[in-house]
């Protein structure tokens, strides 16, 4: 099956744009030992063989097939054996890309690539270190339309294995060094996997920083720009398109459920200037097609499992898109927003329906924390709130100032789904921030020490009674069990209700 995507905008009525995409396809190997594999593609050994092969073939092809991009940067594909034979399918299938090139840095297990419906008219590798465990970075001059447009595929150092983040910075660096030696005309997009957020300097982790909070993509690349603002900025400033999602939409990669948005697509001044090939305003997009994700809604990745590849699933990246014309860039008339953070306190995320600016919590004291979700308040008598999937840098019990970047409500429940720390503050007593169970209690409160009867998704206690969920759903108590909770959350899902969230968090009575 072929998706065609239609951004319906009223400039492409009268102009013929362009798509770039990029696309990282989680290992593309050929059948053939060189020496230089991952040890799990070494051909005759964890069933990867000519046949598993043709099936991971299949897969990338349908994949590109349904971007239907004009141009597609490539990662993790292993050298030009496989890239031949890629092309090959694509043409079979009748996608076909007449133009193509490939990096070809020595001894290095996976390269990246570029396939092209226009004429390549030069190819150029920019080395980053001699090491083949350093990648380089492809670059590629494209004649569109009697224009001309470089091209940089990257795939920078990940952040596992030693993945430090002075690593990443010498790669942005080296781009860099490369952009400025540039002509000031000279029209180029940067695209790829770069293993960094598109807030790189809001989601360093501690364990990479050898840099005292100094980020590759974030300071280096110099990406922390707004849109309205490119316009007048220097040579070698650069614009994420991941800005133009909203918060809860900024992904295309999940590790553990922790989703980020490593694949990116990077704009010059002169994507906004009115001259030669311009951004096309809101077209950016990550490519969604049903079958990249699994039924309980992951990311439908290249199965391998026990040692062993299972011929399922595609990528552990999804394919990112956008939209150039030869027509001027058109903003969409929108006043610039203030990059004054404002304090406010969570009383004001209850009032509010979503987030036209960052905003900062002083004061914030994880209540609890459960996996990478959290309670927080700012005092014992305010009201608390439910912090899903961002609390991972957080530990219970510790005063942070937190900058909060997008709120939503989820069946009732408000929540916070997108938060970086700012600054640790210290150890506090967290029992002054837990209540004992009454009425007057609202959602986002954590209460401890409550006995009753479980039964029937309720827990009746002094002769009352109300909704209860466990999270882990197979520790669910049996009907008629005397339980003790230790810790539970005043949730809401339509109607109020306790949310125990852990095993440890209550305790079976009898």
């Amino acid at each position: 099956m072929r998706y065609l995507l239609l951004v319906l905008l009223p400039l492409f009525l009268s102009a013929t744009p362009f798509k770039v995409a990029t696309y990282n396809v989680e290992n593309l190997f050929d059948a053939q030992y060189q020496g230089s594999e991952y040890k799990e593609y070494i051909p005759g050994k964890h069933n990867w063989n000519k046949r598993m092969m043709e099936v991971k073939l299949n897969h990338t092809a349908e994949v590109i097939c349904d971007v239907d991009a004009d141009i597609v940067g490539l990662q993790e594909v292993e050298n030009a054996n496989i890239f031949k034979q890629l092309i090959a399918k694509l043409d079979r299938v009748g996608c076909a890309y007449k133009h193509s090139a490939i990096s070809t840095k020595k001894g290095a297990a996976i390269q990246v690539a570029l396939l092209s419906r226009y004429p390549i008219t030069k190819k150029h590798e920019i080395q980053v270190s001699y090491s083949p465990r350093v990648r380089n970075i492809l670059e590629v001059d494209i004649a569109i339309n009697g224009k001309n447009l470089t091209l940089f595929v990257n795939h920078w150092k990940s952040k596992a294995y030693k993945g430090y983040e002075s690593k990443r910075i010498k790669y942005a660096k080296v781009l860099q060094a490369r952009i400025a030696r540039l002509a000031p005309s000279k029209e180029y997009i940067i695209i790829g996997d770069f293993n960094s957020d598109h807030n790189a300097y809001l989601t360093l982790e501690d364990k990479n920083n050898d840099s005292n909070g100094k980020t590759g993509f974030s300071d280096i690349l110099k990406t922390k720009t707004e849109e309205y603002e490119m316009p007048n900025v220097g040579i070698g400033v650069h614009y994420t398109l991941w800005k133009e999602l909203a918060v809860e939409d900024r992904w295309s990669h999940k590790f553990y459920g922790k989703r980020s948005s490593l694949d990116q697509i990077v704009l010059p001044k002169l994507m906004f200037d009115d001259k030669g090939i311009d951004y096309v305003n809101d077209s950016f997009g990550v490519f969604k097609a049903d079958y990249l994700f699994t039924k309980k809604g992951y990311i439908n990745r290249w199965r391998y499992k026990n040692g062993k590849h299972r011929a399922k699933g595609y990528s552990d990246h999804l394919p990112v898109f956008a939209y150039f014309d030869t027509k001027a860039y058109v903003g969409d008339g929108k006043k610039p927003v203030s990059k004054v953070i404002e304090k406010k306190r969570i009383e004001y995320l209850y009032d509010v329906e979503s987030l036209d600016t960052n905003v900062e919590l002083e004061d914030v004291v994880v209540v609890l924390k459960r996996g990478r979700n959290a309670i927080v308040k700012q005092s014992p008598e305010g009201r608390g709130i439910f912090l899903f999937a961002c609390a991972g840098k957080l530990k219970e019990g510790y005063k942070y100032d937190l900058l909060v970047e997008g709120i939503k409500s989820y069946n009732g429940l408000k929540e916070i789904i997108s938060a970086y720390k700012l600054k640790e503050k210290g150890l506090v007593r967290k029992e002054d921030y837990i209540a004992l169970f009454s009425h007057t209690l609202v959602q986002n409160e954590i209460i401890k020490d409550l006995e009753g009867v479980y039964k029937n998704r309720y827990l009746y206690f002094k002769g009352e009674k109300m909704p209860i969920y466990f999270k882990k759903k197979k520790s669910t108590p049996k009907n008629g069990t005397k339980i003790k909770i230790h810790y539970a959350q005043i949730g809401y899902y339509k109607k109020r209700q306790l949310v125990v969230h852990s095993t440890k968090d209550f305790t079976v009575l009898e």
